[in-house]
């Protein structure tokens, strides 16, 4: 048999892209013998103040309800906050000068409100903030991708016995076309001393089989894989929820060296992660509505020590009217409790596991929870806590945590399962791995938002990598792809 060498090169990562489509309503009539000529300019903002063009649409003329029908296609990042600015302008000149052209409104958003919302409807405003008469646009989001995959049942009877002492060890390989001949693309597992062999169900991304050319010769299945943005398209609302340690180990708030000492500016580290995330979060949360939780401290009237206690102290509604909710939350509690001990990650985390398990009841695919847990020390319940972890990795549910300090995390990077399979007390493997860890320090002196691309960067394939183990189509799902036909290449 001769032996095939297969060259391995790196792939670089995918970004996923999304065409808005842009449509006005009631626009300002600025000519004086005719309607506006519309034309819509797109603006992201990359600092502070600078804002730069990305894209525009064409011009349509005499119209003040105008469907554009040249979309602007974005890359788009789960992981951060990609803030836009559309202008809507009446065109005057044949090379379409903005300069010389009359402003009809405008609508600041970010690119997450509008894939969570799929199609986003809001008024216009001058450039004083105030409306732009009636004028309201309109932007529907769409993911620009093939996502779809080959999926095989496969079964052969029959086959030659080729082994002197047994039977045949058969295995497949699948082999794609290309300009120089045929090409591995995926060998399946080997079924041991079986002349009639069925190989477990597998899958092959058409990209890999075909490089995405349907006209192949390969007679295959196909079906739809869906994607973060299908699920959040379709309706899936991510459901945020923040533990703040308040063990003894922080020191006392009111001295500079404690971690939940509050500087002049308003700044700490647990604030610090709690806007850097919520600020993407809160995108994908119709209602943004946060419950905010501690642990580890001594709380009022009986100085009983809690480790999953509401930060505004009301047990019966513990959520927080959005980020700045949060934020007054815990200034608010800070003086209210004392910082005690341990620190227990383990009730917490049941309790978001709890809401988890009664939405994966429903067999839809409308919610999923992000925890996200802000502490600064070792985990005391450590046993306690991989068990709710490898439970919890059965329900639609992920788990951030941010380590603020100078402390020794090395427990946290076990409890990620980037370099293993998370393992509960009884040997119990994890289903998948949900945790997301990261010390604080390695972002201190960077961009804030380099701190929500890092804890957030595995959320969407933690959520549609559920869903779609889970079997759970988007509410509003596409119609899968129909079988295509083609006649197969030759085994080798």
């Amino acid at each position: 048999m001769a032996a095939v060498g297969v060259q391995q090169t790196r792939v670089a990562d995918c970004v996923t892209k999304v065409s808005l489509s842009i449509s006005c309503d009631h626009l300002l009539d600025m000519d004086a013998f005719s309607k506006s000529d519309p034309l819509c300019v797109l603006f992201m903002n990359s600092s502070e103040n600078h804002w730069f063009e990305v894209g525009r649409t064409e011009k349509i003329e005499n119209c003040l309800s105008p469907k554009f029908s040249k979309p602007i296609v974005l890359d788009y990042y789960f992981e951060m906050v990609q803030k836009l600015r559309f202008e809507v302008h009446d065109i005057d000149t044949e090379n379409c000068s903005l300069q010389e052209a009359d402003f009809l409104g405008q609508l600041e958003c970010t690119l997450g409100q509008i894939v969570s919302s799929r199609k986003l409807t809001k008024p216009l405003v001058k450039k004083d903030k105030m409306p732009a008469g009636k004028g309201t646009i309109t932007i529907c989001a769409e993911e620009m991708t093939d996502n779809r995959v080959v999926a095989f049942e496969v079964a052969a009877r029959k086959l030659d016995k080729k082994d002197f002492f047994g039977k045949s060890d058969p295995f497949l390989e699948f082999y794609k076309q290309t300009e120089t001949g045929w090409q591995l693309a995926h060998r399946t597992e080997v079924v041991k001393n079986n002349l009639n062999p069925v190989w477990r169900p597998f899958q092959i991304p058409i990209q890999s089989l075909c490089a995405g050319d349907v006209e192949k010769p390969i007679k295959v299945h196909t079906l739809m894989q869906y994607t973060f943005l299908d699920y959040i398209m379709g309706g899936c609302q991510i459901n945020f929820t923040i533990a703040i340690d308040f063990t003894g180990s922080n020191g006392d708030p009111k001295f500079p060296q404690s971690l939940h000492y509050i500087n002049p500016q308003g700044y700490n580290e647990y604030l610090a992660a709690i806007w850097a995330v919520g600020n993407v979060i809160q995108d994908y949360d119709s209602d943004k509505m946060f419950p905010a939780f501690g642990f580890g401290a001594q709380i009022p009237p009986a100085w009983q020590v809690s480790h999953e206690f509401p930060i505004n102290f009301n047990p019966s509604n513990p959520f927080c009217a959005g980020v700045e909710g949060v934020v007054a939350a815990y200034q608010q509690c800070l003086p209210q409790v004392k910082l005690y001990g341990p620190t227990n990650f383990s009730p917490i985390i049941n309790h978001v596991a709890h809401f988890g398990r009664q939405a994966l009841q429903q067999q839809t695919a409308s919610q999923y929870f992000v925890l996200l847990i802000i502490t600064d020390g070792v985990i005391t319940d450590m046993d306690e806590t991989r068990n709710a972890i490898v439970n919890a990795s059965r329900l639609p549910m992920s788990i951030i945590i941010v380590g603020v300090g100078g402390a020794d995390f090395s427990a946290m990077e076990f409890l990620d399962g980037d370099d293993g399979v998370l393992r509960s007390t009884t040997g119990e493997n994890a289903m998948r791995d949900i945790v997301q860890f990261v010390p604080f320090r390695k972002f201190q002196n960077c961009p804030k938002e380099l701190l929500a691309q890092s804890v957030l960067a595995e959320i969407p394939d933690q959520v549609s990598g559920f869903f779609n183990t889970m079997n759970l189509k988007p509410l509003e799902s596409c119609t899968p792809t129909s079988d295509l036909s083609a006649s197969a290449p030759p085994l080798l």
